[in-house]
């Protein structure tokens, strides 16, 4: 018997999202191993950093995502630029925001994104973004990642749809609670208590 409103997905398409998740990470550590390389100092952040910290505790619990988010400072931006385009990388900005296209025929959505440390991503938010220092030793495979609350507060800087998500991916793994409301100033924490008292959305 077929069941109604299900869709049967062929080898190739399955091979496509294979093959779309493998590029992301290929996109990362391409340009995680150039900015080491280079003596960059940066952080990932975002989905990928979020991804990190998940798989730290329960890998099977990990979410795919098409973003590669860098943190840098901006007097490292000419530094990072020349070892980007050394690794096959294109610097463009668009619409104001810094990123690595992955190489001549990508799109913005195929490249390395960049957010500027101490500085605010949008004017509006509380605070600015964290050092690159903030990083943690021996989350992320061979990349450095940003500690977990300097990434917890990103997230609730920003907290559009999918920072609500990955933020409650971080609560169903136990890597953030209760007790983490009052580390934050009081709008962020009042957003975290909003996700603790609503974990299925």
């Amino acid at each position: 018997m077929t069941l109604p409103n299900v869709v049967s997905f062929g080898p190739a398409v399955l091979e496509r999202m294979v093959r779309a998740v493998e590029a992301v990470r290929d996109r990362l550590r391409r340009a995680t191993a150039a900015l080491e390389q280079a003596g960059v100092a940066y952080a990932v952040v975002d989905g990928n950093a979020v991804a990190a910290w998940v798989a730290s505790v329960d890998a099977a619990a990990v979410r795919n995502t098409q973003d590669v988010d860098i943190l840098l400072r901006r007097s490292d931006l000419a530094a990072a630029t020349a070892a980007l385009t050394a690794a096959g990388f294109i610097h463009q900005e668009v619409l104001g925001v810094e990123m690595f296209l992955d190489g001549p025929n990508a799109k913005p959505r195929d490249a390395v994104h960049v957010l500027f440390a101490g500085e605010k991503v949008e004017p509006n938010y509380l605070l600015p973004s964290p050092d690159v220092t903030n990083t943690a030793p021996g989350i992320g495979e061979g990349f450095r990642v940003l500690t977990l609350q300097s990434l917890v507060q990103m997230k609730l800087l920003s907290f559009r749809d999918k920072d609500r998500t990955q933020l409650r991916d971080l609560i169903e793994v136990g890597l953030i609670d209760a007790s983490w409301v009052q580390q934050f100033p009081p709008e962020l924490g009042a957003r975290l208590q909003q996700l603790l008292d609503t974990p299925n959305g």
